[in-house]
């Protein structure tokens, strides 16, 4: 199973790991960018560094990054390149992505890690709302690939309610950037985890994000990994149902052996709803 959490720290990031970093100045991004990107440098990945009108040599600051770079270890690229293509087709720039990773281990390196400020194509709602399904493609292909990504969003640029709808599609986020989580995971079989709390406040935030990454059924069923789903108030399950159920599909939902998600589906008897215990 992915790594997946609330993190105060990016130090030990691994293989799949797919983090959302809320930062106050973007120096400071910089800097956690630098110690991140050589983190994979050690590892032996390829690794790629994003921001709006970055210079080439941004992060030669870093120990060992410019020789990297030199070498065509690492690489700095303009973030706003990827903006036309993004709006048109999101999917596209995930399958990019998924290219580069792939050229990366053919060169002999073991994968592929990008850090990116991303806040300049968040900065309106039809943007961020276009983003936000571009992360579920693209965390999909992190899951199922070895690429590692960190996505930084700038707090004083956006608000917290965007931050909180880019927040909860990554397996791994900042301590206080949103209450819940829905990503992708490894296995090909699950549909999506579901992972923290959904209460009152959290009923939106769950509903826009299965809008935006629209979860295909398969085989008349969509599976979803609850096992890490630590409060769902009866309205939020109700929710996550229905929009299940509009989709023609029906709702397995796979449960701890201890949740309490268990004690409100017998309370509310769902005809379409499937348990399994992991």
């Amino acid at each position: 199973m992915r790594r997946s959490g609330f993190v105060d720290r990016i130090d030990g990031s691994g293989c799949h790991d797919h983090i959302c970093w809320v930062f106050d100045t973007p120096e400071e991004f910089r800097q956690l960018a630098g110690r991140f990107l050589s983190e994979g440098l050690a590892a032996g990945q390829q690794v790629l560094y994003l921001e709006d009108r970055a210079r080439e040599t941004e992060l030669d600051h870093v120990d060992g990054f410019g020789s990297a770079r030199r070498r065509g270890a690492a690489a700095v690229q303009d973030l706003g390149i990827y903006e036309a293509e993004l709006m048109a087709d999101p999917a596209a720039p995930a399958r990019a992505f998924v290219r580069a990773c792939e050229q990366a281990v053919a060169d002999g390196y073991t994968g592929l890690r990008v850090a990116a400020d991303v806040t300049s194509l968040v900065r309106d709602p039809t943007m961020a709302a276009t983003f936000a399904r571009y992360e579920h493609l693209v965390d999909t292909h992190m899951a199922r690939h070895p690429l590692t990504g960190m996505c930084g969003f700038h707090r004083a640029r956006l608000s917290a309610t965007t931050i909180a709808e880019l927040a909860c599609l990554h397996p791994l986020a900042s301590s206080g950037s949103t209450p819940l989580r829905l990503f992708s995971s490894d296995q090909a079989d699950i549909s999506a985890v579901l992972a923290g709390e959904v209460d009152l406040a959290g009923r939106d935030l769950l509903r826009s994000a299965l809008a935006r990454i629209d979860l295909p059924p398969v085989g008349g069923e969509v599976i979803i990994d609850a096992r890490e789903l630590s409060f769902i108030d009866h309205q939020g399950l109700l929710e996550c149902v229905e929009h299940i159920r509009g989709r023609g599909a029906a709702t397995v939902l796979h449960l701890a052996a201890d949740s309490a998600t268990r004690l409100l589906l017998n309370l509310l008897r769902l005809p379409d709803v499937r348990v399994v215990t992991a």
